[in-house]
């Protein structure tokens, strides 16, 4: 994902396919070679990735928490800084609304890109996390320029007390 002439403007998108019959191990490192190569392809500033969420199915967070790691082993293992957004955060980034649906935030992200994400509708899921990824660092750039160009009073001095002295007791 890149800004450019004010429009966002997907780079790559796509997803890494496993054999859901091959043991855990084998697919949790097809997934952290298939990061390593996209991080190494297209040396990205930053990775963004969704923060752990409550799941009803204890052996489906299990999983997607495996995959988390192998994600973040990955990007660490880059040197790239990882940033985290929770869902509701990434809704209301794209969409407006902490409550959207799928179907609306593949809408948002196809009219913010201006073409629809191509793939399986995790790589559309992919490309809102970018979004919202860039709205949040450029949102923090902003207040960082802003709070470099206010200047800093000093603060006021006052008088102590009579009969008042720091660091000691005070003298009758």
């Amino acid at each position: 994902m890149a800004r450019g002439a004010g429009r966002y403007e997907l780079v790559a998108a796509g997803v890494i396919v496993t054999d859901p019959s091959a043991p855990m191990h084998t697919r949790l490192a097809h997934i952290h070679t298939g990061l390593l190569e996209v991080v190494r392809t297209h040396a990205p500033e930053a990775v963004a990735i969704e923060a752990i969420f409550a799941h009803r199915s204890a052996a489906s967070a299990l999983v997607l928490g495996q995959a988390r790691g192998v994600a973040l082993l990955a990007a660490a293992s880059a040197g790239t800084p990882v940033y985290e957004y929770n869902a509701m955060t990434i809704k209301r980034s794209v969409a407006g609304s902490g409550t959207a649906d799928k179907a609306a935030m593949q809408r948002m992200v196809g009219l913010l890109l201006g073409e629809d994400v191509p793939g399986p509708h995790d790589a559309a899921d992919a490309a809102a996390l970018a979004i919202t990824h860039h709205a949040h660092a450029l949102q923090a750039q902003a207040v960082t320029r802003a709070s470099r160009a206010l200047p800093v009073p000093p603060a006021p001095v006052r008088p102590l007390p009579a009969g008042v002295r720091l660091g000691g007791r005070s003298r009758r």
